[in-house]
């Protein structure tokens, strides 16, 4: 058994491997950063390492919280629309997906001691909840593959496993590979050599010579969300020091869909499948763990300089999926099964995730009460991302492949607000470099940003939009046909703060 699972581990591609098979975009997608939280946050593309007195502003430098006046707490909702416009084989398709989530809550609590026995005259408190990011997303992707077919996928992971494993065993007894093997045998995708049950080669029933139309629906919800707890003191005024710990918490439901069609000559005997449908519909949830250091300098009071360290997040993640596969044969009616038929939904073992760490280094130009501008710079190595146990062979094959696919990667956002009378005028610009060393797979992000504040003097309320662009590659499947779709992924996000001090 060992050696045909070395031989499937050999033939799989690394980089966008699917369902329960862990891959780079799992982690990548708990990894890389996004700006949320308040509107005064997000209109100024999150450049608040320096600036702080916001309570999504602890989460890029908990020294931040000092800033605070008074007791103050928001409230935040946004509403997400994102657009996916899909290049595949020269064919272009587009989708929209458009949700609503109150994603920001919290509060900072602020103690002062005026009795001049001590240079630490000033600490914070704060709690505040944040949805770091929400998984809304919709592709489609459509063309004509002139190469590769679905099932190539099954029959290339079918390769080494013994026939008696796919035909004589329960299908929830059977590991990953074993049960993709099932679904595709049990569909006629592919036929064995001779029919020993002790086989391990297999052929397609799909007409080979290409022109295979094809199509993938991907579909998203759910939401990684951090409760963060912070503390932040300040000496003399000048030095201000703060830390947090955050809990974090994944809950994301995806569903994807591939369908193949072609009209190549049948086979004189046997099936000829002529239509291929794969369903999967993949629930992910978990747990996870960080800490945040800071501190602030304020040299002079029009000057403010900020360094931060993010901790790795420690993940405990687990998978539930289910799976169904149907197929057509026009000369061979006993053998159409259509729509699909689902196995039963397989709870796979957790593994864990620990994402990068991440410094960030911030200046903040304060001009009285007319208005600021800020710039952050921060840096994180995407390639000590790892999945544990380290001794899984699986996640082994994937931690040497991100320690040499993926690399360093920079940070950079600028901030700035402007203030007349009680109104406040804000825009920002944001750069986040790929993780990858070579950034076809997932690109780099460019991000503006801008809005609005008006203080009622006690409440505050913020309106904030967003716009970001990135690209990048996304595989039908893994095994057997990886000719990916180009993504061009915009977001356009507008979100609502109410505050009030108390």
């Amino acid at each position: 058994m060992k050696k045909y699972i070395s031989i499937l581990l050999i033939g799989l591609s690394i980089t966008s491997l699917q369902a329960q098979e862990t891959n780079v975009d799992d982690a990548l997608r708990l990894a890389v950063d996004n700006i949320t939280g308040t509107a005064r946050y997000r209109a100024m593309s999150g450049a608040f390492g320096a600036v702080g007195g916001d309570l999504s502003a602890i989460n890029q430098n908990p020294a931040g919280s000092i800033f605070f006046n008074n007791n103050f707490g928001t409230v935040t909702g946004s509403m997400f629309n994102t657009k996916n416009s899909s290049r595949y084989f020269g064919t272009k398709t587009s989708e929209t997906d458009v949700s609503l989530d109150l994603n920001q809550f919290g509060a900072v609590f602020v103690f002062k001691d005026n009795s001049g026995k001590t240079d630490w005259k000033k600490f914070s408190v704060a709690v505040n909840y944040e949805n770091t990011n929400n998984f809304g997303n919709s592709v489609f992707s459509a063309g004509t593959n002139p190469y590769n077919s679905i099932g190539n996928y099954f029959v290339n992971i079918a390769q080494g496993i013994p026939l008696d494993f796919i035909t004589n065993y329960d299908y929830t007894s059977l590991n990953f590979y074993e049960q993709q093997a099932y679904l595709g045998y049990d569909t006629y995708i592919f036929e064995s050599q001779t029919g020993n049950l002790n086989d391990t080669e297999y052929y397609t029933n799909i007409p080979l010579g290409g022109n295979y139309f094809q199509q993938n629906q991907v579909s998203t919800t759910g939401y990684n969300g951090k409760l963060t707890g912070n503390f932040s003191t300040s000496y003399k005024d000048k030095i201000i020091l703060g830390a947090n710990v955050n809990f974090h918490f994944v809950d994301i439901r995806k569903s994807f869909t591939v369908y193949e069609e072609n009209s190549n000559p049948l086979y004189d005997t046997g099936s000829t499948i002529t239509e291929v449908l794969f369903e999967n519909q993949l629930n992910t949830l978990g747990t996870g763990i960080s800490f945040n250091l800071g501190a602030i300098v304020k040299p002079a009071e029009y000057v403010r300089f900020g360094v931060s360290y993010e901790s790795p997040t420690w993940y405990r993640i687990t998978d539930e999926l289910t799976q169904g596969v149907a197929t057509r044969s026009l000369n061979n009616p006993d053998n159409n099964e259509f729509p699909a038929s689902y196995q039963p939904t397989i709870e796979y073992l957790p593994y864990n995730i620990q994402t990068p760490s991440k410094w960030t280094g911030s200046v903040a130009f304060i001009f009285a009460k007319k208005g600021l501008l800020s710039a952050d710079v921060s840096t994180k190595d995407y390639s000590t991302t790892r999945f544990k146990p380290k001794n899984d062979v699986v996640h082994s094959v994937l931690n040497n492949y991100m320690n040499t696919a993926l690399g360093n990667a920079l940070e950079f956002r600028l901030g700035g607000e402007y203030k007349i009378k009680q109104l406040s005028i804000r825009g920002g610009y944001r750069f986040d470099q790929s993780p990858y060393k070579v950034d076809q797979n997932f690109g780099d992000l460019t991000g503006y940003s801008g809005g609005i504040g008006y203080s009622f003097g006690e409440n505050k309320i913020d309106l904030a939009y967003n716009y970001e662009h990135r690209k990048m590659n996304q595989a039908f499947l893994s095994s057997g046909m990886t000719d990916p779709a180009r993504i061009s992924r915009y977001n356009n996000n507008i979100t609502l703060s109410y505050s009030v001090n108390f």
